[in-house]
């Protein structure tokens, strides 16, 4: 038995497959089923799973562009800007950053042109985006 906490051991079996069924996560993470349905029940509501989703790697896309997009936003427009953002249909997620950027967005387009008018005309029209940085995902490495 792991000493390392139910909690960890359950998050990390579904950060390696979020398909993987209550009976899996159950044997991986040394656990009952019904504690591992207690627990997911549990960090969904407390809003520690907030979702879950497929790994897809950019270059085997034939009908879409990945790009990772620092955003820089005013301070006193912050709030607002984050709302705005975070609304937008290309935008597929949204991070606070520490980084060069307030924000990094994963955006989704079928080509560059497209992602160049995401930015232009939805990005950068928020109230208090100042500038938007865009780096195209190429290839998924791990």
């Amino acid at each position: 038995m792991s000493t390392r906490p139910t909690e960890d051991r359950i998050l990390e079996v579904l950060e390696e497959d979020a398909q993987a069924s209550y009976a899996e996560i159950a044997s991986r993470a040394e656990v009952s089923k019904p504690t591992v349905r207690k627990y997911i029940n549990q960090l969904e509501e407390d809003g520690v799973i907030v979702g879950y989703s497929a790994d897809v790697d950019p270059k085997k896309l034939s009908s879409q562009t990945i790009a990772l997009v620092g955003i820089d936003v005013a301070s006193e427009r912050y709030v607002e800007a984050t709302r705005a953002l975070k609304a937008l249909e290309e935008v597929e997620s949204l991070y606070t950053s520490s980084g060069d950027h307030m924000l990094m967005a994963e955006v989704r387009a079928s080509d560059g042109d497209e992602l160049g008018d995401v930015i232009a005309t939805e990005i950068l029209e928020v109230e208090g985006v100042t500038a938007a940085h865009p780096s195209f995902l190429q290839e998924r490495l791990k």
